[in-house]
């Protein structure tokens, strides 16, 4: 059974001035349901708890401060689910709330715990709804918004699929309001710098993320496996066209497969304790070959590490392309970067020859 992981940002769900609109909740309920009824799993990510919450407190405009966010976040987040609620039930269709901050992403068995509650959610065909709880989070420590968040879900629970829903209708070349010829971008096998400055910023007074970071998102679930659809689903059936092949945005293919969830935190999740510096045949190594790393390819270390902890890998050019977690602790690494094997078994004692090993490795470049 396919699983697809939907996100749907406030400006899908909300008014301009803030404040929930139970037509656009039932139509993507109804959406949502289609897609389960033709044989989907179907999570949602969703946004919109401040957007709800704000006007509801007496908020006059989507507030700026933390605290005001939190506690608009705080009655939101119970009229989002209200909503999502009864706009299901009508169907039978039973939902469940998860809340989601970065640290739980971070910490490896809290992520493991997340991903085994869905699991049985799904099993017993409950929409799980995920969103960032806005609440306890600090602004340091946030996803910065449900694009990103979308794609870390959609690559822990190995989605055939991640639909970004929008109120466009995919990426154009430039802003189609603007520029009458500009012309929409159907598929993309690459993400360049010139596709995240076409881009651009944020375009809704309601919600937090832009283009932008939706394909900020796309970047972070085509790595992990996962394809993407970014656009707009306004009629019934849309959503079903979307994940046909069909839908009304933008496509992003990617070539790799869903990635093992140790990986993930290597790549998406842990916290690098430094960066290694690696000569071209390395990089060639690691990027083409899928090999491990050798202590001979080290050009450079950079910071206090230890083995076990996870580390930065940079190309010749200084380009970050990958992370991995580190055989040798740093004074270790510096005494033999550049020797060969045989040199570095006279003079330092590590359990394990590779420095990084293929299986303990992501690649970070776009493909």
């Amino acid at each position: 059974m396919q699983r697809i992981v939907v996100k749907i940002g406030s400006s899908s769900l909300t008014s301009a001035e803030g404040g929930l609109v139970p037509g656009k909740i039932r139509f993507f309920a109804g959406e949502l349901t289609s897609l389960k009824n033709a044989g989907y799993q179907v999570l949602l990510v969703t946004s919109g708890a401040v957007a709800a919450g704000f006007t509801a407190i007496g908020y006059k405009k989507r507030p700026k401060a933390t605290h005001e966010k939190q506690a608009a976040a705080a009655v939101g987040q119970a009229l989002l689910m209200q909503a999502y609620q009864e706009a299901f039930a009508s169907s039978g269709i039973g939902v469940a709330q998860i809340l989601l901050t970065r640290s739980d992403f971070s910490h490896r068995k809290r992520v493991h715990n997340a991903l085994m509650t869905i699991e049985e959610l799904l099993h017993w065909g409950i929409v799980p709804i995920v969103n960032e709880n806005d609440t306890v989070s600090v602004d340091e420590l946030r996803f910065g918004d449900n694009d990103t968040l979308s794609a870390l879900v959609a690559n822990l629970v190995k989605a055939q699929q991640l639909v970004i829903l929008t109120d466009t209708d995919g990426l154009y070349t430039d802003d189609p309001r603007k520029n009458a010829d500009a012309r929409r971008i159907e598929r993309v096998g690459h993400i360049s710098e010139e596709l995240l400055h076409i881009a651009g910023g944020a375009g809704s007074q309601v919600g937090t993320g832009g283009m932008r970071s939706k394909i900020e998102a796309a970047r972070i679930a085509r790595l992990g496996g996962v394809p993407v659809f970014i656009g707009r689903a306004a009629e019934p059936g849309d959503l079903q066209r979307a994940v046909q092949g069909i839908g009304k945005g933008t496509y992003f293919e990617t070539p790799l497969h869903t990635l093992p969830v140790k990986k993930q935190w290597v790549g998406f999740h842990s916290h690098p304790k430094g960066c290694i510096t690696v000569d071209r045949g390395a990089e060639t190594a690691l990027l083409s070959d899928g090999r491990s790393l050798l202590p001979a390819g080290i050009a450079a270390v950079r910071g206090d590490f230890q083995p076990g902890d996870v580390v930065e890998v940079a190309g010749p050019d200084n380009r970050i392309i990958g992370r991995g977690i580190i055989n040798y602790a740093a004074w270790q690494l510096r005494a033999v970067a550049g020797l060969s094997t045989k040199e570095v078994r006279k003079r330092v004692e590590v359990q394990r020859i590779e420095v990084i090993h293929r299986d303990e490795w992501i690649r970070l470049g776009d493909s």
